[in-house]
């Protein structure tokens, strides 16, 4: 066992992937964790029969963010290629083909926020709390906090966030939308596998195109968006098996029984 480590093991019928960030004592994306998410994250590109991913921290953190620690012993040269690997690493995350679930457990700050933002949903235990701290230490959200923040709370909630650095708690969080969910503290693991289950119970293209085109029509002029809507149906969704399964299951008043073909 190593002091720092992305766990994943899969669970419910092997089609839900459940990752683990594990970096002691408040699971600091460091160096190395982030290795290691950008392994596991081609491993579920690669894999079509996960139909869902699960994101969490072990112990009593999600993560505190970036490795301050780590940063200071790191150049100001590196600073643009560190950024564009958190980026770019996050963006993969909001662009994987299953729907990503973040369980999220005491701490959610600075990049461990922007980390959970990059999820398509997110569910808090009660006594969790979640923030965007970089101006306290000179800094500001790099790793797409500026952008996916103003896009899941507002622009003007997001700007008092930022600006301020405050922690808000998980029912003011869960009030402005930035988690779906809020649950007595220490089932929010629970609660998250309960929803990722659900959502892999669903047809897996179905649940994959309409991601993609939530994702790729939300900032665009709503003909667009309809059109992106109309090709993805049509592209995606009509020609699939499970669309034909899923109107026999209820003509037959039976559970359908998807495979993602």
């Amino acid at each position: 066992m190593t002091d720092a480590e992305l766990v994943s093991r899969r669970n419910d019928g092997d089609d839900v992937e459940i990752l683990v960030l594990r970096h002691p004592p408040v699971n600091a994306l460091s160096t190395r964790v982030l290795d290691q998410l950008e392994a596991h994250l081609a491993a579920i590109e690669a894999a079509p029969k996960i139909r869902a991913v699960l994101l969490t921290g072990d112990g009593q953190y999600f993560s505190a963010g970036a490795d301050l620690k780590e940063m200071a012993t790191v150049g100001f040269d590196q600073a643009p290629k560190i950024v564009r690997r958190g980026q770019g690493l996050f963006q993969r995350i909001s662009e994987l083909r299953p729907p990503v679930v973040a369980a999220i457990n005491g701490l959610a700050l600075g990049g461990g926020l922007e980390l959970a933002l990059a999820c398509d949903l997110r569910v808090a235990g009660e006594s969790a709390k979640l923030g965007a701290p970089e101006t306290n230490y000179g800094l500001m959200p790099a790793y797409g906090g500026t952008q996916r923040l103003p896009r899941i709370v507002g622009l003007s909630k997001a700007m008092e966030l930022i600006f301020t650095g405050a922690m808000i708690p998980a029912a003011e969080a869960a009030r402005i939308g930035l988690v779906n969910k809020v649950v007595p503290a220490g089932q929010e693991l629970r609660a998250a596998r309960d929803l990722a289950h659900t959502i892999a119970q669903r047809a897996p293209r179905a649940v994959a195109a309409a991601k993609r085109a939530i994702r790729l029509g939300y900032d665009q002029p709503i003909t667009d968006g309809l059109a992106l809507e109309a090709e993805t149906f049509l592209s995606d969704v009509l020609p699939s098996d499970d669309l034909g399964e899923g109107i026999r299951a209820f003509v037959e008043r039976r559970p359908p029984k998807f495979t993602g073909a």
